[in-house]
């Protein structure tokens, strides 16, 4: 008799834990996705995307149309715990990590970044979670630092600043990092209504543009990665300009864990370097007004 229809994200969730209870062993080969797919009484394209959500956050390895795939080994696990050795797109990387933090019972994420487009469409997977209630962490508490809307901007701009005398590009950047913010509250702060969570977000601003982003996570783990600027046209307004911008989705995060001297020295500073900013030369950002 099959279970109850399940979409990808909970078929995910079942063998994740499968794997990190060691129900399912390092090495061990999973059972095909027929197999899967007759359990979880889901078609096999579920299936296929839940084993692919593993792949990526390195606990399967050998994914594919064809042979079923195996759990990932110890080591190689061990040594991609923050995110993998080779370091990963944000888009790639940094949802798993936020997923992970939230399994903590007391969840404390600091972010250093151009808008928070990256952090709020990671945290949409363990805000999942909790509304389906496999999670429930006491506390969560998001601090954010994010450019001030009174200076210019680095990037993204124009790369001839005369093409832009209206301030389009400004404007354009200043509503993402107004909306997307708003957005991260509201979905946060909802969780007090809605699970009792005592949760906490705060906004500062900077009065410089970030050329790196910053993720620090329940102060123990930072994810790290270089703004590369690249020049691209871009349709605004009804002009069409030739700016200098950085694709923050597609930076590389490089992970860094409290383990061993090298990392944990390096999760150490960037603490200290942005408990630093955030109580000296930033300012209380209100996102509705900028």
């Amino acid at each position: 008799m099959k279970r109850p229809h399940r979409s990808h994200h909970e078929v995910a969730d079942e063998l994740r834990d499968r794997i990190r209870s060691g129900t399912l062993r390092p090495g061990q080969r999973m059972p095909t996705q027929a197999e899967l797919a007759d359990e979880f009484g889901v078609e096999r394209g579920a299936i296929r995307e839940a084993l692919r959500t593993l792949q990526g956050e390195n606990l399967l390895a050998n994914v594919s149309k064809g042979s079923p795939a195996t759990v990932a080994e110890t080591s190689n696990r061990a040594r991609s715990g923050a995110g993998g050795v080779t370091p990963q797109p944000t888009m790639v990387g940094l949802a798993p990590r936020i997923a992970a933090a939230f399994e903590a019972p007391d969840v404390v994420i600091d972010a250093l970044c151009l808008t928070s487009v990256s952090l709020t469409m990671a945290i949409g997977e363990p805000l999942r979670r909790i509304h389906a209630g496999l999670r429930k962490p006491a506390k969560v508490t998001v601090r954010v630092l994010l450019p001030s809307r009174s200076i210019d901007l680095a990037f993204p701009t124009p790369v001839d600043s005369g093409d832009d005398e209206n301030g389009h590009v400004h404007r354009r950047w200043l509503d993402q990092r107004n909306a997307q913010g708003q957005v991260l509250q509201h979905n946060l702060l909802a969780l007090r209504g809605s699970h009792g969570i005592d949760v906490r977000v705060s906004f500062r601003a900077l009065p410089f543009t970030p050329p790196v982003k910053l993720y620090l996570l329940n102060g123990s783990e930072a994810l790290f990665a270089y703004y590369t600027l690249t020049r691209q046209s871009e349709e605004i307004g009804q002009e069409s300009l030739e700016m200098y911008d950085a694709q923050g989705a597609q930076s590389m995060l490089f992970p860094f864990r409290q383990d061993g001297l090298r990392d944990t020295t390096f999760v150490e500073q960037s603490r200290l370097w942005f408990d630093a900013l955030w109580d000296t030369i930033s300012q209380d950002l209100e996102l509705a007004r900028g």
